[in-house]
């Protein structure tokens, strides 16, 4: 039976609504140790002799274009999409051995922003974000370009969106009660 991972209410945090974190990642792969780990990008699978090439984690600090200073963690998995003859898809625990290594030789932070690297050692690298896993014979991580974003934007959607959500008197229903309006707020 197939199940699919897909991101969790992210209201007030710093991730895509259609972007897993990395926690998210590790638990539902976690579960399927012995199952091929297939990542699908542009519309096709990586090819079975793909390989982990790195694995970097930073903090940064910038300034957005609103003049506000921003920080964050992020962690950058590079995948090289190349062919090998007598290989198979990378093993899940293979994939998570990798991850643990990395995270015991310098961190790993769960809650940091999870951005995949991909290149197929011609063409340039390009940015993805874990978008939904599919869980079967073999897990797909689907991944989908990370867009450019405008912070202060998507921080007034946000709260935008919170107070049309949130912020009615019509929220709350007769008795007191939490109406299906109020139900996003959390």
């Amino acid at each position: 039976m197939n199940q699919i991972a897909k991101p969790a209410s992210l209201v007030g945090a710093v991730l895509h609504p259609a972007e897993l974190s990395a926690q998210t990642l590790l638990d539902t792969l976690a579960g399927h140790k012995d199952n091929g780990l297939v990542f699908h990008y542009d519309g096709r699978d990586v090819l079975s002799g793909y390989h982990v090439t790195e694995v970097k984690t930073g903090s940064f600090r910038g300034l957005d274009c609103g003049a506000n200073t921003e920080s964050w963690n992020e962690t950058f998995i590079q995948l090289w999409d190349i062919h090998e003859d007598n290989r198979e898809h990378m093993p899940v625990w293979k994939f998570l051995a990798i991850l643990r290594k990395v995270s015991d030789a310098v961190g790993f932070d769960t809650d940091a922003k999870l951005t995949f690297e991909v290149s197929n050692g011609v063409v340039p690298m390009q940015l993805y974000r874990a978008e939904r896993i599919e869980t079967g014979e073999v897990v797909r991580v689907h991944l989908s370009p990370r867009p450019a974003s405008c912070k202060p934007r998507d921080r007034w959607l946000e709260q935008t969106t919170k107070q049309a959500c949130c912020g009615s008197a019509a929220a709350k229903g007769n008795e007191g009660r939490i109406s299906k309006s109020a139900a996003c707020c959390g």
